[in-house]
């Protein structure tokens, strides 16, 4: 494995999980929102959150490949909304006590940090298990809620109990798997045998984190397709049509039981549309948000 980098000015996890060194180029940088980081102590999880851009809130709720972080549709957010990017316990700097062991226990989680961070009125753009989580937390209480973006997500079981709804990314090869997600794999941003120590171990980390929560039942709450009618708020689905962990068909069942919900696809797209397609993917939530 390559030798940990240190030519870099500031240690910083700022996309993908990996460390980004910091841009030379003053007018490059300065077309970019500034982003804090904060810290909460939410029951027994201690949580970072990243802000970016200034506006009105949007809360994006991370997919579990971590692909959002340092995207270019965040920086395009963020010129207009205030991007509010917590990590998932058990990810990057966020910690996953004993006490959170589900993606429903993480919802709980998140309505805290809405009622500390004082939001209303909030927009929220959810991806794969950020998709899921989105859902847990508007089944339970929408009161500080605005709007629902989810990007693929996961999370319901729609067809019976032996039927394959979910691909199996632990059974499949590391390589069928990426055929899985992606449309085209030249598009996947990142790279595993470039990484440098703390790169893998954040990877294998966030790995771990999702095996612990999403492991059993596969990446899905049995009761949430019978909660989903709680969901009154006006609900976009954007789908890449050629994703091969959940397909389209997947996707309908979720916008069936999501009343007025619509769904649209994007061709062209696997797991990922907002990184193999941004360009579409973006005219879509501009157009649902505005």
């Amino acid at each position: 494995m390559p030798k940990e980098k240190t030519s870099f000015s500031q240690k910083k996890i700022e996309q993908f999980g990996k460390y980004m060194p910091v841009k030379k180029n003053t007018k490059e940088r300065s077309r970019k929102a500034r982003t804090n980081k904060k810290l909460f102590k939410l029951q027994d999880a201690k949580v970072t959150v990243e802000i970016k851009g200034t506006g009105k809130p949007l809360l994006l709720l991370h997919s579990e490949d971590r692909y959002e972080f340092g995207a270019g549709f965040v920086e395009e957010l963020a010129k207009k909304y205030r991007v509010i990017m917590p990590s998932m316990p058990g990810f990057n700097d966020s910690t996953l006590p004993d006490s959170v062991r589900t993606i429903e226990d993480m919802s709980y989680l998140y309505l805290d940090l809405l009622d500390e961070m004082k939001l209303q009125n909030v927009l929220v753009l959810g991806f794969s298990v950020g998709g899921w989580l989105a859902c847990e937390i508007a089944t339970k209480n929408d009161s500080r809620l605005k709007k629902l973006i989810l990007v693929n997500p996961v999370g319901i079981k729609n067809r019976g109990p032996y039927d394959r709804d979910i691909e199996d990314i632990y059974y499949n090869q590391f390589a069928v798997v990426k055929k899985m997600k992606f449309h085209d794999i030249s598009k996947d941003p990142r790279v595993l045998t470039d990484m440098t120590d703390a790169e893998a171990m954040s990877e294998a980390k966030a790995r771990e984190s999702t095996a612990r929560l999403c492991w059993d039942p596969y990446f899905h709450n049995p009761s949430l397709r019978y909660r989903l009618n709680r969901i009154k708020l006006k609900t976009l689905l954007i789908w890449g049509k050629n994703d091969g962990i959940v397909k389209p068909a997947y996707g309908r069942g979720y916008a069936k039981r999501i009343a007025g919900s619509k769904l649209v696809t994007i061709p062209k797209a696997g797991h990922f549309p907002h990184i193999e397609q941004e360009e579409e993917f973006m005219k879509q939530v501009r157009a649902f948000l505005r």
